[in-house]
């Protein structure tokens, strides 16, 4: 139904009825975004959406039947998804989050043609806003969900400056209609864990009370 009603609206549509069936649909050709839902017969459709923000940026927008708590749809979004729906779901809001979530894409940092820097230096460590790829100063590379990318070239574009909650959560995009507060505390903790050689006593990454949060670190972008 969801396939029919977006071929009516100009979208090329590709279904797959399992994780291996999705992986082969997007080495076969180009997909601009992924449908996710959750309840999968023999699979677990967290988990899926887990490895798919790992290796891909794409727009995820997730469907759900159960209709417990917001726990459920937070615990979503900090997976990586872009958007959360519950079913059953209007087409035509279901067409709108899409759309939403395309121009949204369109207008991340790495695809503006007037910022020419492509990467960012800082403590060993390199981000590529091409591939969104970030390799640790062993030559490792680290895996970044969207938010998680999204909050650290914030502070990469702002380096040695006091940035407030409210900031990251405008600039990083997090969440878009559905934004809590906790949720940039949240991300920060996790890329403290991927960057800092301490978590618990962070360098990169520092939190001043009652103003925001500060990237220490001198940025090189070339």
């Amino acid at each position: 139904m969801i396939a029919d009603y977006l071929a009516e609206h100009n979208f090329r549509v590709t279904t797959a009825g399992s994780g291996q069936e999705m992986v082969r649909a997007l080495d076969r050709q180009p997909v601009d975004l992924v449908i996710l839902d959750l309840q999968l017969a023999n699979e677990d459709g967290l988990e899926l959406l887990r490895d798919l923000r790992a290796h891909s940026a794409l727009p995820i927008i997730i469907l759900s039947g159960h209709r417990r708590d917001e726990a459920d749809r937070v615990i979503g979004l900090e997976f990586g998804a872009d958007d959360y729906l519950t079913k059953p779901v209007s087409l035509r809001e279901l067409l709108a989050r899409i759309r939403a979530a395309l121009r949204r894409m369109e207008r991340t940092p790495q695809d503006s043609s007037a910022d020419k820097r492509t990467r960012y230096r800082f403590a060993g460590w390199e981000l590529s806003l091409r591939t969104r790829r970030l390799t640790s100063p062993g030559g490792d590379l680290i895996p970044l969900t969207k938010g998680e990318f999204n909050l650290l070239t914030v502070f990469l574009k702002a380096p040695q400056r006091v940035l407030s909650r409210e900031q990251l959560l405008t600039a990083s995009r997090l969440h878009d209609q559905e934004v809590f507060d906790r949720s940039i505390d949240v991300q920060i903790l996790r890329l403290r864990r991927k960057l800092e050689a301490n978590p618990t006593q962070p360098r990169l990454i520092r939190t001043e009370r009652g103003s925001g949060y500060i990237f220490a670190a001198p940025v090189e972008t070339f």
